[in-house]
């Protein structure tokens, strides 16, 4: 028996919870979305790449404001999800389509605006996906990338790695945003804002969302407890296991070459 692609786990782990990252407060709000929104303004002809898209809540803050958007996703129940939503909502610019981050179905120059919101940290290679969201850009496109971050630090980042990995085995890692900023200049975008926010993971619907195992669970629960101060402070954990991590938005912009 052959074992599982990554991308065969991302789609494992996320087709059976569509609904719940539809429903998910964490994911359906936020001061990135409005920023995001902010940033890209009312642009009626424009078309608009949601890379990741998950339960669809970039694409909805991007729906009243461009031509189109194209939603593309791994999963296809959390497609259907989004396309069901945005009937729902009367959004009828929503396009989706199943797709990994690193092969785009797409020509080159399609989009105006491109956007990828907590998806990449599960990308099998970001180099690769971010080539395409570049390609798939028109010259001088704009494209938002929002994510959780690690500090920088090893000791706090092999902690926050090691949390998300136990939560949930397609996690592949949080970059810091000194790395954002490298792999965004390598892909051959021109990096602009970059604005940071902090993130209160509630725990019990945190692991509840991607159905992490008990074992898994126990898991998590004795690392926190046995974690020094500078990560109990950091990363504020209470008594419960919820937590803060931090999250970033960065605008780049397509050079011409």
């Amino acid at each position: 028996m052959n074992a599982p692609s990554h991308n065969d786990i991302v789609d494992s782990q996320f087709s059976p919870q569509a609904h719940a990252y539809l429903t998910s407060a964490v994911h359906a709000s936020g001061a990135d979305l409005e920023r995001m929104a902010s940033l890209v303004g009312l642009r009626p002809e424009a078309v608009a790449l949601d890379m990741g898209c998950g339960g669809g809540h970039a694409t909805f803050h991007l729906a009243p404001l461009v031509g189109k958007v194209v939603a593309c996703d791994l999963s296809e129940p959390m497609l259907r999800v989004v396309a069901g939503e945005a009937d729902r909502r009367g959004f009828g610019n929503v396009v989706t389509k199943r797709s990994a981050a690193e092969s785009l179905p797409c020509p080159s120059a399609s989009f105006d605006v491109a956007v990828t919101r907590y998806s990449a940290h599960h990308w099998r290679d970001v180099p690769a996906g971010l080539a395409q969201m570049r390609r798939a850009l028109k010259p001088g496109g704009m494209a938002i990338f929002m994510d959780v971050v690690t500090p920088g630090m090893p000791l706090l980042d092999t902690w926050l790695q090691s949390l998300e990995l136990l939560r949930d085995p397609s996690h592949v890692r949080n970059a810091s945003l000194d790395e954002w900023r490298t792999a965004l200049a390598a892909a051959g975008f021109a990096v602009g804002e970059v604005t940071t926010f902090r993130l209160r993971l509630e725990f019990a619907s945190w692991v509840e969302r991607m159905k992490t195992p008990e074992a898994h669970v126990a898991a998590i629960r004795s690392l926190q407890r046995r974690a020094g101060t500078e990560v109990r402070e950091y990363f504020a954990i209470e008594e419960d296991g919820s937590f803060t991590v931090d999250t970033m938005l960065i605008v780049g912009h397509a050079e011409n070459r």
